[in-house]
């Protein structure tokens, strides 16, 4: 698998782990309705699920993450 597919399953996935409880949380504990809890559950998603991206270095392609949570960027 490339590292770019595995990085955009990894962006996936993140993005689904940290959408779903707010977007469950927002529906059951406020009284916004129809697409607002959606919307608001997307924005916190954006600022706090974990960003994947490939970078081409001179040793090959190499896959990062940055998180506002862990401190710097990491290879993975």
């Amino acid at each position: 698998m490339q590292l770019k597919t595995k990085s955009f399953l990894y962006q996936l996935l993140s993005f689904a782990i940290v959408f779903l409880p707010f977007r469950i949380v927002l529906d059951k504990f406020t009284s916004l309705e129809g697409i607002f809890p959606s919307i608001i559950s997307f924005v916190i998603t954006l600022i706090l699920a974990p960003k994947f991206q490939v970078v081409k270095t001179n040793e090959g392609e190499k896959l990062f993450m940055k998180w506002i949570f862990k401190k710097g960027v990491q290879e993975l």
